[in-house]
């Protein structure tokens, strides 16, 4: 028997290596990536390698190209992905060679890496993963791994001046805790994936707090009084400053499809007015930690001008490519997209429909399995019609469950087993004074199909 697994052990690899010498397209090089390496998205925590062995053996085959170029690195349970893209637009638009890693995508495997807001090329993907190959056959590294290894390889072959790298679960083990940046950020600390962070809030700060290291300042954007000593202990030598301790906000208006912001310096009683094309009211906290953050690269040698930050503010959308959050892709009905998947966002969520005006509210939604399904659907109102969905993932819940586990919480709809079959319906069943939002995935949003929608 132990022969026949080594031989089948050994031809896959041959197969593997003629498989990839083939030339071949971006198409067929992603669905090698998808197919080969385990995907988080795709098997949930059996992807996730609880150590930095394979990220750190995989920039050393490539010269440690994470030592090339400055970077910036952001953790928290939510809002890690608006600063990551906020941050990079204010960069880019002050004139810096911006690199930006995050994920998941949305569309495009290459959303996660860009440089100036335009994802890597094609051949570049190709050709990194041409070279990367014996290693994968040596390493058997997840995907998450490997995207991390290549956008490291893509952004000190551009030369970037600086990156902003999104880490991808926690930080302590995260794959892209091996960088060592000019500023560490955790925006905040909240219920997920709790199976692999810990079941306390202090245990999962602990595992966000593991990007802190000496003497690189930390920015921190919301803090509690369970999570500040986890942070004041990981900061022991560090400098440590909390955004909501620098600024509040004292005032917000909806315009149009904008948010106007009004915040207060607290040591200088001093007002200053943004607008921001992320238009959902929980953008105000992440705004609030991007100023602390650009203070205090001020403060480090970069330029990062009062005009450069309000002028970027007001296109992140267009200068990074930032899609998902509180996002209308139709006027009449409205129809809201949103990612927010957890019980935080969607509390955040809760709170930006109640600021909301709408005549009925219509809630596709789809979620994984393995998040608190039930705390979740607990938060969303009864008053919404609810049309049950799912991602065309193996981690994704399956409709008819989702459907019957909502009953319970006096939440009622009917299934669909495509979310665009879903929106469908809701369309056809909405008034025009009436609000459709999509949520409850990343991956569900991920397969809107806008071009049916019209206008």
């Amino acid at each position: 028997m132990n022969k026949l697994v080594r031989s089948s052990s050994i031809l896959n690899c041959v197969v593997n290596l003629l498989h990839l010498c083939t030339a071949m397209n971006y198409q067929q090089t992603v669905d090698y990536l998808f197919h080969k390496l385990p995907l988080f998205s795709r098997l949930g925590a059996a992807a996730y390698k609880k150590d930095l062995h394979n990220t750190i053996a995989l920039c050393d085959a490539l010269g440690n190209p994470q030592q090339k170029f400055k970077s910036i690195h952001i953790a928290g349970t939510n809002g890690k992905g608006s600063t990551s893209h906020m941050l990079a637009a204010i960069l880019q638009n002050a004139g810096y060679k911006t690199g930006l890693y995050t994920s998941p995508h949305l569309h495009d495997f290459r959303e996660r890496i860009k440089v100036n807001g335009q994802m890597c090329s094609e051949e570049f993907v190709i050709e990194f993963t041409k070279k990367i190959q014996p290693q994968i056959e040596k390493l058997e590294p997840s995907f998450f791994e490997i995207t991390v290894a290549m956008a490291f390889e893509y952004f000190a072959q551009q030369e970037v001046d600086i990156a902003v790298i999104e880490v991808g679960l926690g930080g302590r083990l995260d794959s892209t805790n091996i960088i060592n940046p000019e500023l560490s950020i955790i925006t905040n600390i909240g219920w997920d994936h709790m199976n692999l962070l810990g079941n306390t809030l202090e245990a999962i700060a602990g595992e966000k707090a593991g990007i802190i290291k000496p003497n690189i300042p930390v920015v921190i954007g919301e803090v509690i009084d369970v999570t500040k000593p986890v942070f004041e202990a990981a900061a022991a030598k560090s400098p440590i400053s909390y955004a909501q301790e620098k600024r509040y906000i004292s005032d917000w208006l909806f315009e149009g499809n904008q948010l106007q912001v009004t915040v207060v310096v607290k040591d200088k009683n001093q007002y200053e007015s943004y607008t921001l094309d992320l238009p959902g009211y929980y953008q105000t906290k992440n705004l609030l930690t991007v100023l602390e953050a650009c203070s205090t690269l001020n403060t480090l040698g970069w330029n990062l001008s009062n005009a450069n930050i309000h002028t970027a503010l007001q296109q992140v959308k267009k200068l990074t490519g930032l899609h998902g959050r509180w996002e209308l892709v139709h006027k009449t009905p409205r129809l809201i997209l949103d990612v927010g998947h957890n019980v935080d966002g969607i509390k955040e969520i809760k709170e930006q429909l109640e600021l909301s005006n709408y005549k009925h509210l219509h809630i596709v939604i789809g979620m994984v399995k393995d998040k608190d399904i039930q705390a979740v659907l607990e938060l969303l109102p009864n008053y919404a019609s609810y049309y049950f969905t799912k991602a065309a993932i193996p981690r994704a819940l399956d409709e008819i469950t989702l459907m019957e586990s909502a009953k319970s919480f006096g939440l009622k709809g009917n299934s669909y087993a495509e979310v665009n079959e879903a929106i469908k319906d809701a369309m056809n069943h909405a008034e025009i004074d009436d609000l459709i939002l999509v949520c409850g995935s990343v991956f569900l949003i991920a397969e809107v199909n806008t071009g049916l929608l019209g206008h």
